[in-house]
Parts: structure tokens; sequence; C-alpha cells
């Protein structure tokens, strides 16, 4: 393999040939990436090889087979790949095999089997359960392609409802006594009681015989409401102007009776 790569043609430029690199050319380290085909062990690179040449494993050249996985070793090797030990034996094997092969036919024994047969045995195990890892492979699997459902069915309870033992004499009985009832239904307007000033005004002189000083909302009744609080407020200036009492607002805003003691 190494041998083709060498004879590929030669780059040229202007038709002029490049048959050796530039002296003053630096190429840094690593700066090609070679991209191989990835294989799982020597087994797995024997099928490609025996793929690579369609042919059938019971028929395994053993020689040219031999050749072409000392090649790719060698070039893994010179582009500095590192080779696990499962590789090197596995050339050591073919190796092997391959001498045997060579030898005379008469050296060896009617009784001895093939020098191939061991590792064609082994090439077809590893083909089947390649083969089967593959399928397996594309099928749904758990947590990666499908997801369990973990849900859970609520439970229920049924209540039981109460059995009504009526008969149709008593529920007779029932409707007509409801039909029965008076209509005790009567349109019922609420009045509003009028408020007067001259009231508020007797209520204001006993809050302030009690209390010198009072706030205006002290003297004020929520259920009266904005009638409430006009009907103070004049009940309040018709007092000062008597001059019974005095009106008084702070910063606060809130606004304060006073006594006169009159």
């Amino acid at each position: 393999m190494l041998n083709n790569i060498a004879q590929l043609e030669l780059p040229t430029y202007m038709g002029e040939r490049f048959d050796k690199l530039p002296d003053d050319l630096f190429i840094p380290p690593n700066a090609l990436e070679v991209c191989l085909e990835t294989f799982s062990g020597p087994l797995d690179l024997l099928l490609y090889l025996i793929k690579k040449e369609n042919i059938n494993i019971l028929d395994l050249d053993i020689s040219k087979i031999t050749d072409q996985y000392l090649e790719y070793i060698e070039m893994m090797d010179a582009l500095k790949f590192e080779l696990a030990a499962d590789y090197l034996v596995m050339a050591a094997t073919l190796a092997e095999i391959k001498s045997r092969l060579m030898l005379p036919k008469d050296s060896f024994e009617e009784e001895d089997e093939d020098p191939r047969a061991s590792l064609i045995k082994r090439l077809q195990e590893y083909q089947r359960f390649k083969t089967v890892s593959e399928k397996i492979a594309i099928l749904p699997m758990v947590d990666r392609d499908i997801f369990v459902a973990s849900a859970q069915k609520p439970e229920y309870k049924e209540e039981k409802k109460p059995e009504i033992n009526v008969t149709s004499l008593e529920l007779f009985e029932t409707i007509k006594e409801i039909i029965s009832r008076p209509n005790y239904k009567t349109n019922h307007l609420i009045d509003f009681e009028e408020l007067s000033t001259q009231e508020r005004i007797q209520i204001l002189l006993k809050f302030l015989e009690k209390q010198n000083i009072v706030t205006f909302s002290k003297i004020l009744k929520k259920n009266e409401g904005k009638k409430g609080v006009v009907v103070s407020l004049l009940a309040s200036l018709e007092l000062a102007k008597d001059g019974y009492l005095e009106l008084i607002q702070n910063k606060s805003d809130e606004l304060y009776l006073k006594s006169k003691g009159i």
C-alpha cells in the first residue's frame, strides 16, 4: 500500500512537474489529518478486508488477506498510530497460517485439519455477533428513543348515595302541603329616617358638656353616610355662629370643635 502511495502522479505547476520538495518548505508536525476506518479489533479489520474483496469467508485467500492486513498495519505504524497488541497477535497468526500453507502437502498428515479452519470459525462467529449487535443497535432503546411512563391512575372512590325510601302517597302529600302554603312574599320599602339639624345640635352640645374639645370625625355615625356629615357640619356651623363653640383646623386637616363654655 505504501508503494502504491509512492507511485501516485506528482503535482505540476505551469507545466513543470515537482519531483522533490522545496528546500525551504516547512510542514508543521501533525499538519495533515488522515481519516481511517475505525475497527473494534483485528477480526473486525479482517472482515472489512474480506468484504472489500467481495469473497466468501469459506473461500478465504489467506495469502492475499495476510498481505493486505500487513500493509494496513504498516501504514498505521508509519502514520504513528498506536496499535493494540491484538492486531500484532493477529498479524503473527496470519503469517503462521500463510507459512504453513506454503509448505508441501506431503509434510502434513491426512488427519491434519486445514490451517485456516480455526481462523474461519472465529470469523464466522464474530460476524454472527456483529450482525446481531447491529440489529439490536437500531432497535428503540429505553431512555434513548423511548421513555417509560411513570404516571399512576388516580384513586377514585365512588360515594354511595343515600337511599330514599319514599312512597308515592308520601310524595303526593308533600306536594299538596307545599301548594297549600300561604304566600308570605310582600314588598317592603325601607324608609330612611330624616336627619334633623336641631337634633344634631342637641347631640353636639351633650358632647361638649362631657369634653371641652372633640374632633369632628368622632361625632359622625357610619350608618348615616354623607347625609350625616352634612347635617353634623351644618349643626357645627350653627353653633359656631351663635358663639357656643369654635371651629379649629390644624395642619393634619382634622377639624376640632372647642366649647366656649357659654
